[in-house]
């Protein structure tokens, strides 16, 4: 039996009604924040388009082979999460009217996309992040016109790249890295696509939303990675 090749406009329809349903981030104890009154509010922009580039090597049943994802990789001079690959976007500003706004306003100043060929879908809800006390809203969006990306401060972004989403749901792709948080072995999902690990937050955020919106392929969670 054939099934009909996924169209790349549909992931967009599926993302907006993920943003109306929300997830489950499935948050491990390790991860619950002490005191959210104290953690600092911050978002980030996980923009979704059709590569304009090279399609994904592999296919999946769930995606089209040219949808892909919007990632950098941030300057290992920074204090938290150095050298990790990771959306664009950061801490909300006394300017900000909200979580969506500071989302795309980080990925302008940070990649020099042209915010008018963005439509933002919605938001999801935010996932704490202990190690630099952040409360992180992912902001799912979708590039209407895409533009070029590249880092526009080097302090802060070294890579901007767009990943084929199906490359990332490839199972040979996906593995799990373990960390100590306060004493306990803790194992998270991570994707290793063309020399480059993506784990923690964006890992995270990356396997759940795949999961909810019914994209994921099984894949080996034993399967364990270095972290780096």
């Amino acid at each position: 039996m054939t099934h009909p090749t996924p169209d790349v406009g549909g992931a967009r329809a599926e993302l907006v009604d993920l943003c109306a349903r929300g997830v489950d981030w499935r948050v491990d104890p390790a991860r619950v924040l002490e005191d959210v009154s104290t953690a600092r509010p911050a978002a980030v922009l996980v923009l979704f388009g059709a590569l304009d580039g090279a399609p994904a090597r592999t296919g999946s049943p769930a995606v089209a082979r040219d949808l892909d994802v919007l990632l950098q990789r941030r300057s290992r001079t920074l204090g938290h999460h150095a050298g990790q690959i990771a959306f664009p976007g950061g801490r909300l500003e006394p300017s900000d009217a909200g979580p969506q706004e500071a989302a795309l306003r980080e990925a302008v100043e940070e990649v020099g996309l042209d915010a008018s060929g963005v439509e933002v879908l919605g938001t999801l809800p935010p996932l704490p992040v202990p190690v630099s006390n952040h409360l992180v809203t992912p902001v799912p969006a979708w590039w209407t016109h895409p533009s070029e990306v590249a880092a526009v401060d080097h302090a802060e972004t070294v890579d901007v790249f767009r990943v084929p989403v199906a490359d990332l749901l490839d199972p040979d792709n996906r593995a799990s890295v373990e960390h100590t948080r306060w004493g306990r072995t803790v194992r998270t999902p991570a994707f290793t696509v063309d020399g480059r690990l993506v784990w923690g937050f964006t890992g995270i955020v990356l396997s759940r939303m795949f999961d909810a919106l019914g994209w994921a392929v099984p894949y080996d969670a034993h399967r364990i990675v270095q972290a780096r």
